[in-house]
């Protein structure tokens, strides 16, 4: 079932004082947003888009020049849904002070509603600072993936050390304003136990089906993103072998010259008859 369309594009108020389920998606251009907007509450210009649109092996090359043409995007191809844009690495962890001129910059130069960024109890002070000041913030906790240098990508929550620091996290992000928190790639009784334990709502990708909400990365749920597949995404369509198949099919006709046809042609101008002099 569609969203219901609204007359105003959903806002990070209607977010933060429901519960869902909740319908978020990644979306990097115009087109793809306009594609998605009627059926989703939230756009995340993610910075998968490294990894996705760019061939980046990580998130961390990503620069926030990028994250702000990107959102930009974004934002003209979508009238519904809230519009939310990811921070980029070393865009706010050296202080609050620098991630609110960078979220701000985000804010003024997208027109987004929201940022995003990675961390929990070492970032509770960044999020609480942005969020006093005007930039509503929404947390990222479990696997983050622009921490791959030191964790790798694996699921967390395994250990009970590893739950308690996790859980420690939500805590501390919920408490510090943030009006939502994506939780990735966490054990499922873990994130299932987080989201009854805080006061906003979680957006679950590789978690649990008992989150407020769900995000995947689109490429990856349309089959466009195949070099590879993460155990937590469902496959909706299989975008990518019908794009071979029609260039494949491209290719045929314009090597055998029946592509253009004649009406795929400007038909040269009728010649004017000549004139008497």
């Amino acid at each position: 079932m569609s969203t219901p369309v609204t007359e105003r594009r959903l806002t990070v108020r209607d977010i933060r004082k429901g519960r869902g389920p909740f319908v978020w998606l990644t979306a990097y251009t115009t087109p793809i947003a306009r594609l998605l907007d009627l059926h989703t509450d939230l756009l995340l210009v993610g910075d998968s888009l490294g990894m996705v649109l760019y061939g980046m092996a990580s998130t961390v090359p990503v620069t926030l020049d990028m994250m702000i043409a990107h959102g930009a995007a974004v934002m003209r191809g979508s009238k519904h849904a809230c519009v939310m844009v990811d921070m980029p690495f070393g865009s706010y962890q050296e202080s609050p002070q620098l991630a609110f001129r960078n979220a701000a910059r985000i804010l003024a130069e997208t027109g987004c509603a929201a940022v995003k960024l990675e961390g929990g109890v070492e970032m509770a002070e960044t999020i609480r600072f942005l969020t006093e000041r005007g930039i509503p913030v929404c947390g990222h906790i479990g696997l983050m993936p622009q921490a791959v240098n030191a964790s790798g990508f694996r699921a967390q929550g395994r250990t009970a050390e590893e739950a308690a620091r996790i859980t420690a996290d939500a805590k501390a992000v919920a408490a510090s304003g943030a009006f939502a928190m994506v939780i990735e790639g966490t054990y499922r009784s873990l994130a299932a136990a987080i989201t009854q334990s805080v006061p906003i709502p979680t957006i679950g990708i590789g978690a649990s089906p008992d989150c407020d909400g769900q995000v995947l990365v689109v490429d990856d749920m349309v089959g466009l993103f195949t070099d590879f597949t993460p155990r937590f995404v469902k496959r909706y369509a299989e975008l990518g072998a019908t794009v071979s198949q029609a260039v494949q099919a491209y290719a045929h006709d314009v090597r055998a010259r029946t592509f253009p046809g004649p009406e795929h042609c400007f038909d040269d101008p009728p010649k004017e008859p000549p004139t008497r002099t």
